[in-house]
């Protein structure tokens, strides 16, 4: 779209326009459409700019370049500005090649209107009945820390990962000192395999963990997970938090065995969290879950700070990787605080995707 050029007249009608609308650009859009219906109207931050021109050149028209160096095209401005309004995903070198204009001057015009490129945020989909039932544990959640402040330090939130050979190793972040590039690589495509699947919890001030889980996880031998090491946690607990103490898993197919739901039952009565409990925990909410949202992309940038060897280097980068989490001093504390933002956002949105509220 190249920029549109406007006669003198046309650009003083928008000055005058524009004084008639006390300087409301979109008010001067609309009047300037009804009193010239057979012109181009122009995009309503045109209008300012029009005027500032005016006080700042003495003319609405552009000066020689030999005058000002800095001064710009209103009409160039204008076409920028649309374009941006057509589709806001589009690339300043984009706009430049249709615009006939430097990719510099797009962004300096784009910077002057606050105008700023925002990343994509990936979420969890959701389906149809999700947000309700978010909405729905929010709430009580909420009304659990309004009747007891400490109410989400006593929540056991635990979770399941899968830790493979590759990762995610994070090509942005590290780095190689060298007075010539060296070529350094990484290798991630391996023709031998392997992966390791990671149970942990965190209570309280404590990460507990990492339990490591055969490749597929049965009703069985979840079980043998909560009996030798949910019960320790709680053992240890003070009597006094013990008593209000809530344990919590998702909706994996292992959690929702009779056998372990029986145990829940008798272990924890109504303070268990999870698929078929006295609280239902909300499906495809990982946002929620502190092991999703902190821990375990915290492990895996630990974890995959250098490339993995074999699988013995991985199970003791991962035990390490755990004690490091440990020791991060205040990390516990900002989970707490992380958690009780997330589900006031979550009532906040009805349920729906929170991180822009975050």
């Amino acid at each position: 779209m190249a920029p549109v050029t406007y006669l003198a007249e046309e650009l003083a009608d928008m000055v005058f326009v524009y004084g008639l609308a006390n300087g409301n650009s979109l008010l001067a859009s609309r009047l300037y459409e009804d009193r010239y219906p057979n012109r181009q109207l122009p995009h309503h931050q045109m209008f300012a700019r029009v005027y500032q021109r005016l006080r700042e050149t003495g003319s609405v028209t552009m000066k020689k370049r030999r005058e000002r160096a800095n001064v710009r095209p209103v009409e160039l401005e204008e076409a920028v500005l649309n374009r941006i309004e057509e589709d806001p995903t589009t690339s300043i070198r984009r706009i430049a090649v249709m615009t006939n204009a430097s990719k510099s001057i797009v962004g300096r015009i784009l910077a002057e209107q606050s105008l700023h490129p925002f990343h994509y945020q990936k979420v969890q989909a959701l389906v149809e009945g999700d947000n309700e039932n978010r909405e729905t544990f929010c709430r009580w959640a909420l009304l659990q820390e309004a009747e007891a402040a400490y109410f989400p330090a006593n929540v056991l939130f635990t979770d399941e990962a899968t830790f493979t050979r590759s990762g995610i190793f994070n090509f942005h972040n590290a780095h190689i000192w060298s007075v010539e590039n060296p070529h350094a690589v990484v290798e991630t495509s391996h023709q031998r395999r392997f992966s390791i699947n990671v149970w942990a919890g965190v209570v309280r001030d404590q990460l507990v963990g990492p339990v490591f889980l055969p490749n597929r996880l049965t009703g069985n031998e979840y079980l043998q997970v909560l009996r030798n090491n949910v019960e320790e946690v709680f053992d240890d607990m003070p009597l006094q938090h013990r008593r209000n103490a809530y344990f919590m898993h998702d909706g994996a197919p292992a959690h929702f065995s009779i056998q372990v739901r029986e145990y829940l039952n008798a272990r924890f009565g109504n303070n268990w969290i999870g698929r078929g409990g006295p609280v239902l925990w909300p499906p495809r909410s990982p946002d929620l879950n502190p092991l999703d949202f902190c821990i375990w992309g915290y492990l895996k940038l630990l974890v995959y700070s250098e490339p993995i060897v074999d699988v013995d280097h991985l199970r003791n980068k991962i035990e390490n990787s755990f004690n490091h989490v440990r020791q991060d001093p205040g990390i516990f504390e900002r989970i707490r605080n992380s958690f009780k933002r997330r589900i006031r956002a979550c009532v906040q949105a009805n349920g729906e995707h929170i991180e822009h509220l975050l």
